[in-house]
């Protein structure tokens, strides 16, 4: 009875462990979140700046299509604050928060187009694709299949296909 009370306790301590919930750092999180979209958002700029005709040359980046990395930025900053804070008040990291923050990052981008039925609409979409994308397990492959690389080189490459006589062991007829 010993034994059984030590090992349930021992259980008990670690499932503890594991439903501990570590806060987030909202305000570090979002800023960092909003300088990488932003720097994403240069890169579709520059793109944008090149394939368009206009003669405002390499400044058009910030000029012509700057609000580009703003509005990226911002969406960043907005998903990544979202998230954390609704994490925070919740005191769980799942699925629910990837929704609250894709929402919000859709509503701000509908909001760039002056449209309120567009960004209740982009809310929804984004805030169902990051949440779905969250309950998945965050990775696009998914986790059903997770092997080390000798066996998906074992599945790639050709196997020898089994011989004919070294299975079969000779009978007495012969």
């Amino acid at each position: 009875m010993a034994e059984f009370q030590q090992v349930h306790s021992t259980t008990t301590a670690a499932t503890e462990v594991a439903t501990t919930y570590d806060p987030k750092p909202s305000l570090q999180y979002a800023s960092t979140v909003a300088l990488q979209m932003a720097a994403i958002g240069t890169v579709v700029s520059a793109t944008q700046n090149a394939l368009g005709s206009h003669s405002r040359g390499a400044f058009g980046v910030f000029t012509r299509t700057g609000s580009t990395i703003g509005i990226f930025g911002a969406m960043g900053f907005a998903f990544a604050l979202t998230e954390a804070a609704v994490a925070n008040q919740r005191e769980k990291d799942d699925s629910l928060n990837g929704v609250a923050g894709g929402c919000a990052a859709g509503f701000l981008g509908g909001i760039r187009k002056r449209s309120l039925p567009g960004a209740l609409a982009a809310c929804a979409i984004l805030g169902t694709a990051v949440g779905v994308f969250d309950y998945g397990g965050r990775k696009i492959a998914g986790t059903a299949g997770e092997e080390t690389q000798e066996e998906r080189r074992r599945k790639f490459f050709k196997q020898p296909p089994p011989s004919l006589y070294s299975s079969a062991e000779p009978t007495d007829s012969e």
